[in-house]
């Protein structure tokens, strides 16, 4: 039974959809009147006293009280409704960006079917009906219904539908390019392809997990804050409780709606309401780089890592070496070298070959030779050589010895200059290649591992963050030093096998660093099971996904580096935005309770030293002020702190004196310039 699995994928369905808040905020508005349903709101312990609080209020407004007129007990309590508002407002909004997103993969995904291999044959059945260790047969044109390996064939991927990236990848059995992702296209062949995940656990799955912020699981972090938060609003509660008793013992009365409004900002609501739009926001940086993260710890994680390891080869350097320079053999000009050379790699289709070539055009262009008028000689691990023979003419380049060999020249005879280059380029970690014409030697061709632009710097601003880079290598000692000082790395751990790897995060560990580190191989299962942060390459094995903790969709090790600044912006914006929220609680203190006892103590007075017109203004004022801060911060806990490169210390400095002196003092001008507005409208 040979039947075409239907399916109705379109190729860019996951690509992120442009959102913005202009788009966002009427579902978001919707979504803040929804969430004040206790029974999503008990999430936020902090807003679920402040909605409780303003339910009292609300009720306190149909009672009668001689000394708090009923239309400042209303505004009290409908500017408490708003606090909880904006902060549902919030986290709508964060959620809105992921759920447009979310809605996007699942319409991705609807409809899909899959051709599943029987005893008699094939069976078409849903996509969801797939589990694992299932295989399916998947054509040219055809949908991948889930993430799998290949166990037969070769074809091209098109993995748009994920990545974004529009160039197809070739996938084939065995090897470190086995693995495939559901909701990805075949553009050529056929694979037979053995299903790895069950419903709700593939990629697609973790995507819409990630970006749904409602159902996100909260971190250990957010999960301590909680529970900090809760004990500060406890001993606020209690502390507000008191004081009516002192009042009676003064021969005094304070009334409710004061006492409410004096809860509610003292305790810390700014950062209460924004807590879960921070987190929500985080992670959405982190889907919108193409990075699934298995759980929320695995971010905060980086944010706190000590050690990155990152694999030389198409992290540190491009994955190929390339050609850096050519030497000429005394007697040989420039211009005749450059044209040996290059001729003997115009039919080299090695990505070596092709550096050397593009090396060439740009330092001595020259006339070419159409390539199919050359007679193209492959590299052969018997000759190590390659070349062509064009118009009766022998051109060829390959490793030193092999070349000494095949022009017929002991080593002891090659020019004391060409002799001491050779040298100098294996010193240096990069590889010599000799070039000859009819057997006459012209030169020699230096290839090395190019570092790539920007990441020394990239280092050293990770080494002002505190975080040591080391790189991994298979070179050998001599090699992996050279190339390790022109990375500007902090260490090498050279001739690198699983096992060194293994041990190497296991003494970081032992010494108590965070580790963080990529790999693609099976090989590399073991250390990314090990390391704090473990991140696989999408299109490695199912052995290294498995054992990471995140999977970068679009298989790109730099990546990590980006990983780890999101993780930092995540730490460090929770902890500006706390500060300042506990900050606020200072100016907030001096607005309300010298109005609140200024009956009962006159000489408190002295204390209202932002001159507040009334204890009815002042008490209004802050809880005015309390509800627009949410709504001012917003943006900024969407967008998340910027993390400048330097040491813990330096940033402990820069947040306290910006979101710790600021939290005082914004409220002070805030509160003061509320009242000021409020007694000019006659509000209070």
């Amino acid at each position: 039974m040979n039947m075409p699995a239907t399916e109705t994928v379109a190729t860019k369905a996951t690509q992120s959809p442009k959102t913005s808040v202009a788009t966002l905020w009427r579902p978001a508005l919707k979504q803040a009147f929804v969430k004040l349903d206790p029974r999503q709101l008990y999430r936020a312990p902090v807003m679920l006293v402040v909605e409780l609080t303003a339910v009292f209020t609300t009720v306190l407004c149909f009672i009668p009280d001689s000394v708090v007129p009923v239309f400042v007990a209303a505004q009290i309590a409908l500017w408490l409704w708003f606090t909880v508002l904006f902060a549902n407002f919030a986290e709508a909004l964060a959620e809105g960006r992921g759920k447009a997103r979310a809605d996007s993969l699942k319409a991705g995904s609807e409809g899909l079917s899959a051709r599943r291999q029987v005893a008699a044959g094939f069976e078409v059945i849903p996509a969801s009906g797939l589990r694992k260790g299932d295989v399916v047969r998947v054509e040219t044109g055809e949908m991948i219904p889930g993430d799998g390996e290949v166990i037969e064939g070769i074809a091209a991927v098109n993995e748009a539908a994920i990545t974004g990236e529009s160039a197809p990848v070739i996938r084939e059995s065995g090897g470190d390019r086995s693995a495939v992702t559901g909701n990805t296209r075949l553009v050529s062949d056929w694979l037979l392809v053995r299903i790895t995940s069950n419903p709700g656990e593939s990629t697609l799955d973790r995507m819409i997990a990630l970006v749904e912020g409602a159902k996100r699981q909260k971190t250990p972090n957010e999960v301590a804050l909680d529970i900090l938060l809760i004990g500060l609003t406890l001993i606020f509660l209690l502390v507000v409780v008191t004081l009516q008793p002192f009042a009676h013992f003064a021969n005094g009365s304070l009334p409710l709606v004061f006492l409410v409004a004096l809860l509610v900002t003292l305790i810390p609501t700014t950062i209460g309401g924004l807590l879960s739009a921070i987190g929500i926001a985080g992670m959405d940086r982190l889907v919108r780089l193409n990075v699934i993260a298995k759980s929320g710890r695995a971010v905060e994680a980086a944010g706190d890592v000590h050690v990155l390891m990152l694999d030389k080869t198409g992290t540190i350097t491009f994955g190929n070496r390339r050609c850096a320079a050519v030497y000429a053999t005394p007697g040989v000009s420039a211009k005749e070298l450059a044209e040996g050379a290059l001729f003997a790699s115009l039919a080299d289709e090695t990505a070596e070959g092709k550096s050397i070539v593009e090396y060439l055009r740009g330092l001595h262009p020259q006339p070419e030779p159409a390539v199919e008028l050359l007679t193209a000689v492959p590299f052969s691990a018997e000759t190590r050589l390659s070349g062509v023979d064009y118009q009766g003419r022998k051109y060829r380049k390959g490793a030193v010895d092999s070349l000494l060999e095949f022009v017929g020249l002991p080593r002891s005879e090659l020019p004391t200059v060409l002799a001491r280059e050779i040298d100098k380029i294996a010193q240096s970690g990069g590889t010599p290649l000799l070039v000859c014409v009819d057997g006459r030697l012209l030169g020699a061709i230096h290839l090395k591992d190019v570092v790539k632009p920007g990441i020394r710097e990239r280092f050293a601003e990770l080494r002002k963050l505190g975080i040591r880079t080391v790189m991994v290598t298979g070179d050998n000692p001599l090699t992996a030093a050279a190339i390790a000082a022109e990375a500007g790395v902090d260490d090498v751990l050279a001739e690198a096998t699983p096992e060194k790897k293994l041990a190497r995060i296991r003494h970081e560990q032992n010494d108590g660093r965070l580790v963080a580190m990529c790999g693609d191989g099976a090989n590399d299962a073991p250390a990314l099971a090990q390391a704090d942060v473990g991140m696989a390459m999408n299109d490695g094995t199912q052995a290294a996904r498995e054992a990471a903790n995140m999977v970068d969709l679009d298989s790109d090790p730099t990546k990590l580096l980006d990983v780890v600044q999101i993780g930092k912006e995540l730490l460090v914006t929770r902890g500006a935005l706390t500060t300042f929220s506990i900050a606020n609680d200072i100016a907030k203190y001096f607005a309300i309770l010298p109005a609140l006892f200024a009956s009962i103590y006159p000489q408190l007075g002295v204390l209202n030293v932002m001159h507040l017109n009334s204890p009815q203004s002042a008490i209004v004022s802050a809880i005015v002020f309390n509800a627009l801060i949410i709504v001012v911060l917003i943006p900024l806990a969407l967008r998340g702190v910027r993390v400048q490169a330097a040491s813990a210390a330096a940033l402990l400095r820069r947040n306290l004196l910006i979101y710790g002196l600021g939290g005082i003092v914004v409220p002070f001008v805030g509160i003061k310039a509320i009242d000021m507005l409020l007694t000019a409208l006659n509000l209070v």
